[in-house]
């Protein structure tokens, strides 16, 4: 394979000079400049990537972790940091992880051995003692609400998004409210829970085991919800749904059904995906495509330790 000091030899350079054209340095002459370039063509020489990177410590990747791909809530926060990639010349490396430990740890140690400059957890099943040993390896940077400023963090307040949207069900006159959402012990749901709890006991409203349903994310998944509350005999008046995509499968679901919606059953959701507004879906809108942007750029900073919380908003529409 052709190497730098063959340029050199066929330009009738130094390979000193070689190395300030392949890297776009100013301060070549024109006529050096031609000749290495001329040479570079002839021998259909590429550059070692891997030497480069190994040679300025940087590989201008950054991972970032999701667990889901085909979920609406991590495509947005992806589209995000892709157009924020872009614009910063940089690469993404996407880690699949379905809240698989290993996959995350695999993401996590390739911060470790330098083959990434940064990485961004969007959700994580890992814990946190173990997170803090890789802080030393590069900058990890956390899409929810720390209680210690040890990452880097934009995210949403779960709590207070919750909050408002249970406070809005309860001005409405509804008593009777439950939620769906993904997992139990995320730190986003458990936010949630806090809030759900507070909400209960700030109103004088007993808690219902059977009005909380789990394990919620696609669109069949709310298909699935709403079949089982038509054969509860003690049935929710009201649902915060995890996402739009759940609350559209509800939605369809009840409407088959003819259930009346919101009089028999009110539905919030969340994202303010294009489907909510196509189906005239109340939800919390949240603004993912910025706090990606954000995110990815907080991953660039290694030397600077940064907090971002983005504000929700309600949005009414026709399911309360």
């Amino acid at each position: 394979m052709t190497n730098i000091r063959d340029i050199a030899k066929i330009a009738g350079v130094s390979v000193s000079t070689v190395s300030r054209v392949l890297n776009h340095h100013p301060y070549v002459s024109e006529e050096k400049r031609r000749a290495v370039e001329t040479a570079v063509i002839q021998t259909n020489y590429h550059q070692n990537m891997n030497a480069i990177h190994l040679s300025t410590g940087k590989t201008n990747i950054i991972g970032v972790v999701v667990p889901f791909t085909n979920h609406p809530y991590f495509g947005k926060l992806v589209e995000g940091m892709m157009e924020q990639a872009e614009q910063d010349n940089h690469k993404i490396i996407l880690f699949q992880t379905n809240y698989r430990l290993e996959r995350e740890r695999e993401a996590l140690d390739m911060l470790k051995y330098k083959q990434l400059d940064g990485l961004i957890l969007c959700s994580r099943e890992i814990d946190w003692p173990f997170l803090l040993e890789y802080r030393e390896y590069g900058p990890i940077v956390l899409a929810e609400k720390t209680s210690q400023q040890t990452f880097s963090a934009s995210y949403i307040d779960h709590y207070q998004a919750f909050s408002q949207a249970l406070s809005f069900l309860y001005d409405k006159g509804y008593r009777k409210i439950g939620y769906c959402v993904g997992r139990q012990n995320g730190a986003n749901s458990k936010q949630r829970w806090q809030a759900y709890q507070d909400f209960l006991k700030e109103n004088g409203l007993e808690y219902n085991r059977d009005y909380t349903y789990y394990g919620c994310y696609q669109f069949e998944d709310g298909a699935h919800i709403a079949l089982k509350w038509l054969e509860q005999k003690n049935r929710p008046e009201a649902l915060l749904v995890a996402n739009d995509q759940i609350a559209a499968g509800m939605v369809t679901v009840c409407r088959k059904h003819h259930v009346d919606i919101p009089h028999q059953l009110a539905l919030i959701g969340f994202d303010n995906q294009p489907i909510a507004n196509f189906m005239e879906i109340t939800t919390i809108d949240l603004p993912l495509l910025q706090m990606g942007q954000q995110l990815f750029q907080q991953a660039l900073q290694p030397d600077h330790i940064s907090e971002h919380q983005f504000v929700t908003s309600l949005i009414e529409r026709q399911t309360v």
